[in-house]
């Protein structure tokens, strides 16, 4: 592990290195050549200023109130559906057809269509929703669908009540199957919201600071935008995958 670690480290660092190399050479080749590429180290202090600003803290939060709000709707819709078409095959295959579409079409044309219906305040909800659904949904519907067959009939026979036969049964085999799809769909909802916050620029929002920042050419700012977006995304993911593996321990006990 620590040298995994390490490994991890000196690659960040090389990065890094290359990155601030790249700002050098632009900014001595062109007179404004920061206005391309800000350093690091011009991104860390804007970051590092932005940071103690309660604008800043009102954006992440926003956005994330948001972006998370449209991943949990998500998971419990997708749960939902995957129970009804796991036990009704005409439910599963009526539900085929948008499953597919949502997975095969791109998150820029989402978000164009639901501008005709919705708000910006209300966008990145409903496109975090659309993006997370299909992953979360197959993969549950193949973790209900791989639990022991004999441990289910055991249940029945024993006329198990359906609380202890989802807390016994069905949860410590589902986790695995949720926990993999929460921990792409926490990424792929941050992404897609965003990029509906860009679009949509609802007011107060990271999106509208990024959009903000790319028409002012505060290349300095834009990359300490992404820098903490990128930060929030890896924290609530990290969050929210521990408390998954906190109920699935306790489900195993």
């Amino acid at each position: 592990m620590a040298r995994k670690d390490g490994l991890r480290l000196r690659a960040v660092v090389f990065w890094l290195a290359v990155w601030q190399l790249g700002a050098m050479a632009l900014a001595a080749a062109y007179p404004h050549g920061e206005l391309l590429l800000a350093s690091p180290l011009a991104s860390f202090r804007r970051l590092a200023a932005l940071a103690v600003t309660a604008a800043f803290w009102n954006a992440v939060g926003w956005s994330a109130c948001r972006i998370l709000g449209g991943f949990l709707l998500s998971c419990l819709a997708a749960a939902g559906l995957a129970a009804l078409a796991a036990r009704y095959p005409l439910a599963e295959e009526l539900l085929a057809p948008p499953v597919a579409a949502v997975k095969a079409t791109p998150v820029a044309s989402f978000i164009i269509l639901a501008l005709v219906w919705l708000d910006g305040g209300c966008l990145p909800v409903f496109i975090a929703f659309l993006m997370v659904f299909p992953t979360v949904y197959l993969n549950l519907l193949e973790g209900i669908r791989q639990t022991d067959g004999k441990l289910l009939e055991m249940a029945r026979v024993f006329r198990v009540p359906l609380v202890r036969r989802l807390r016994g049964i069905y949860l410590p085999q589902v986790l695995p199957y949720f926990r993999s799809a929460a921990s792409l769909g926490l990424g792929l909802c941050w992404k897609a919201g965003i990029a509906a916050e860009v679009i949509g620029l609802p007011r107060g929002s990271m999106g509208e600071r990024l959009y903000t920042a790319k028409i002012y050419f505060q290349t300095a700012d834009l990359f300490a935008w992404t820098a903490a977006i990128v930060a929030v995304s890896i924290l609530f993911e990290r969050l929210f995958l521990k408390l998954a593996d906190a109920i699935a321990g306790k489900a195993a006990v």
